[in-house]
């Protein structure tokens, strides 16, 4: 399982009331809440990302409130993977069992920037810059993990065993 794509750039503790505000959890659908996903630190996003593109961030991704609305509406907007050094721990759960690869890696917060195409490989961790030709090791997701997200999160997994 691979993703390539173009970089979207944050720093610190995105919380999930920037990525998805809470003036629009009055739906849990995925389309719906896309369209509002991170307007309120870069509202160039909805407009900007494409299908594949990547969020990188630095520390605590993800913290603050433990609705999955968060990580949905970073995979109905497009987003293939999240790179962050690390993650709110409720964050890192709710975006694995909503099917959206997360990633922990140091070397490649530190080296990738806004702009930067990167390549990920999920069966190895290994994340590539293609723009700045370095590669960073990140944990890959054991098998079952993997699997998990190939369904497109844990509801799908159980209904297709």
């Amino acid at each position: 399982m691979n993703a390539k794509g173009t970089v979207f750039r944050y720093g610190d503790n995105v919380d999930t009331d920037v990525i998805i505000p809470a003036r629009y959890l009055n739906t849990p659908n995925g389309k719906e809440l896309a369209m509002h996903c991170m307007e309120d630190i870069d509202a160039n996003f909805v407009k900007e990302v494409k299908q594949g593109d990547v969020i990188v961030a630095d520390k605590n991704f993800g913290c603050g409130s433990s609705r999955e609305h968060a990580p949905l509406a970073i995979k109905e907007a497009g987003v293939s993977c999240v790179i962050a050094r690390t993650f709110a721990r409720i964050f890192y759960r709710n975006a694995i069992n909503i099917g959206l690869p997360i990633l922990e890696c140091e070397a490649a917060a530190d080296g990738i920037s806004k702009g930067d195409q990167v390549e990920i490989n999920f069966d190895t961790g290994v994340i590539t810059n293609l723009t700045k030709g370095e590669s960073y090791q990140a944990q890959p997701f054991p098998p079952f993990m993997q699997e998990i997200i190939k369904k497109g999160g844990l509801v799908n997994k159980i209904r297709n065993a």
